[in-house]
């Protein structure tokens, strides 16, 4: 399983390096905009539609959402909605608390669980778009990524020697608090270095960086639980089977989807 991870990831690294640095914005944004609506197929299983009409109708919706934030693209417009995804993730600790809630396969909560998406998906949509389209934009939004790989390098060899207390067992049983650690000290320092080569040479701003990668890596481990959440409540391990012992879209961006509008909005606010 390992070595086929591997594989995989080495084969999706420079697709997704030339994307972020090769092309501008608005290529960058309508390539991401076909992601996320591969996403939202995803979605709409987890959130218990299981009907083909019934997906075809969310993603349908996603993809008119995507296609008029692309459109539209004002930067207050993007900002907006990034903050919109930053309200959304903090709020959703609450409810990773409660287990149970919105689990029963009904309509009401089939229709939550689905607008609960548009959270998840379109206002990282928008902060991806702010984030490439700012002055090194493109570099940029390669140190976002690399913090939250350096957070799951950093969960993995953490949580596999000094794992022992769980994060959250009903939601992820495989998750350890050492983990956390190891995920928050690994995004922070990549942070600051990232902050660093991209010519941030203040004390200030260094040290907002390094509060901005945990904070960041904090949310990212939100976002991947709660898809863990619904999965579980979805009865499905994995949210897709696209990349070979990688599972799913959504299984590879969970962390992305929380941790983009966070990042954004955190260099908005330190003025970078």
């Amino acid at each position: 399983m390992l070595k086929q991870r591997i594989t995989t990831a080495l084969i999706l690294l420079p697709l997704v390096l030339a994307l972020i640095l090769l092309p501008p914005t608005v290529y960058f944004a309508a390539v991401i905009a076909l992601v996320f609506v591969g996403a939202a197929w995803e979605w709409s299983l987890l959130a218990g539609c299981r009907t083909a009409v019934g997906r075809g109708i969310v993603v349908a919706g996603a993809a008119a959402l995507l296609l008029a934030v692309l459109l539209i693209a004002t930067p207050g417009l993007l900002t907006v909605l990034t903050l919109m995804g930053v309200a959304w993730w903090i709020g959703c600790c609450f409810w990773l608390r409660h287990f149970t809630f919105a689990a029963a396969p009904n309509a009401e909560n089939r229709l939550l669980k689905i607008g609960t998406g548009v959270l998840v998906i379109v206002p990282t949509f928008a902060a991806a778009m702010a984030l490439h389209g700012s002055d090194r934009g493109h570099w940029w939004t390669l140190l976002s990524l690399m913090i939250v790989w350096a957070a799951d390098t950093g969960a993995y060899f953490s949580g596999r020697q000094f794992g022992r207390r769980k994060l959250a067992p009903r939601i992820s049983p495989g998750k350890t608090w050492a983990g956390v650690y190891g995920a928050v000290l690994g995004g922070a320092l990549v942070a600051v270095l990232g902050g660093w080569m991209l010519g941030v040479s203040d004390a200030a701003h260094l040290i907002g960086l390094g509060v901005l990668g945990v904070l960041t890596v904090a949310i990212a481990v939100v976002g991947d639980l709660f898809e863990s959440l619904m999965k579980r409540h979805a009865e499905v391990k994995d949210s897709g089977n696209l990349f070979p012992g990688h599972g799913g879209l959504l299984d590879r961006l969970d962390s992305v989807f929380a941790a983009l509008p966070i990042f954004v909005a955190g260099k908005m606010l330190l003025g970078l």
